[in-house]
This record gives structure tokens, C-alpha cells and sequence, in this order.
């Protein structure tokens, strides 16, 4: 039963993230806008991903517990490209390129290194969320904000609680995730609610 469990929550989890940024890219694209949309939000989660999925490589944990994080950086960059085009600020792309790629490589200098990073991931992406929160509260308007996109994230969260405790048992990745799934759904949730405001007005 249980190894059944865990593929069906590798599986589902890795086929929610293969699609996961979808909605949020086609709602920029289709508004040609970036509005409700937070480039800070954005970076903190692409740092946060990165040195999540460094941590997973160098202590050699099983792929199957990691292998969506590739999956999300990738779409994650396309997105913070089209939030960049369309918000007049491609010039950065560059800047923001070479600050990832250095810290890729400087992450696995020293184990305290990695670490250090890893127990600061968790505050990182929860600075991302709070970062998307507080632009939706400061606009009180979710705009281009996909609600699809927060809740497919929270769904990852809840079942990579579920493989964390089956197989590695990581309490600092069990915390970060438990963190961001409550997290996740307060994003979607503030979200629906603005969105619902808009309709009734």
C-alpha cells in the first residue's frame, strides 16, 4: 500500500508542476499585462527553488523527491521573462541571470554553505508569498494572478509532505513544506476573495 501511495504522489505531483505556471503565463499573455503580479515574489521563488533543488542534489536524495523542481525553475524563468517584456524591464534579465548562475555555483563551495542556505530557503519562499500577498493586498485587485496556479502549488506541498515522511524524513524540508502549503492556500484564497469582489461590484 504504501509504496502505491508514494508513486501515486511522485506521479501526481510531477504532472501538477509539468503544467503548473501554464495558467499564470496564459493570463500575461493573453492581457499583454503583468498586473497583480509580483517580480519580487517571483525572484524569491526561483531562489528558493534553486537552493532547494542544490540541497536535494549534494545530499544525493532520491530523484523521485525532486525531479518537479527542474520542471518549475524552467517555467518560472519564462514567466519572470514575460513579466519583465511586458512590464518594460527585459534589460534586467541579464543582471538577474548572472546573480542565479553564480549562485548556483557558489551554493556548494562549503557544506556550511548549502546548509546555511537551506534553512534560510524556507524564509526565502516564505518572503515570496508574503511578497505576492502583499501586492494583492496593496492593489486589492488579484489581476493577472492565477488562483489555479497558487492552488496546483499548494497540492505539490501536501503531497510532498506525504513522500517526505515516507522516505527521507528531512525535518527541515518537512517544515518548509508544510509552511508554504499553509502559505500556498492563503495566496489562492486572497486571490478568489479579490476576484469575487471584483464581480460584485
Amino acid at each position: 500500500m504504501a509504496p502505491a501511495l508514494l508513486d501515486v504522489a511522485n506521479w501526481s505531483t510531477w504532472a501538477v508542476c509539468a503544467v503548473m505556471k501554464v495558467p499564470q503565463v496564459a493570463a500575461v499573455l493573453a492581457a499583454r499585462s503583468a498586473r497583480g503580479l509580483s517580480v519580487g515574489s517571483l525572484v524569491l521563488e526561483l531562489a528558493g527553488f534553486l537552493v532547494f533543488l542544490k540541497y536535494q542534489i549534494y545530499y544525493g536524495y532520491p530523484l523521485q523527491t525532486y525531479l518537479e523542481y527542474p520542471i518549475l525553475i524552467a517555467q518560472d524563468v519564462i514567466l519572470f521573462l514575460f513579466i519583465l517584456h511586458f512590464s518594460g524591464n527585459m534589460k534586467q534579465a541579464l543582471l538577474y541571470t548572472v546573480i542565479f548562475v553564480g549562485g548556483w555555483y557558489m551554493l556548494t563551495l562549503q557544506k556550511w554553505i548549502i546548509d546555511l542556505a537551506m534553512n534560510l530557503c524556507t524564509l526565502i519562499s516564505a518572503a515570496s508569498k508574503f511578497a505576492q500577498l502583499r501586492c494583492l493586498w496593496q492593489t486589492k485587485d488579484s489581476g493577472q494572478a492565477s488562483a489555479l496556479t497558487w492552488s496546483m502549488s499548494a497540492y505539490t506541498c501536501a503531497t510532498r509532505i506525504l513522500t517526505t515522511l515516507m522516505t527521507t524524513n528531512d525535518l527541515i524540508v518537512l517544515i518548509r513544506f508544510i509552511i508554504m502549503l499553509i502559505l500556498n492556500i492563503w495566496v489562492t484564497a486572497t486571490i478568489l476573495n479579490y476576484r469575487k469582489m471584483k464581480k460584485t461590484d
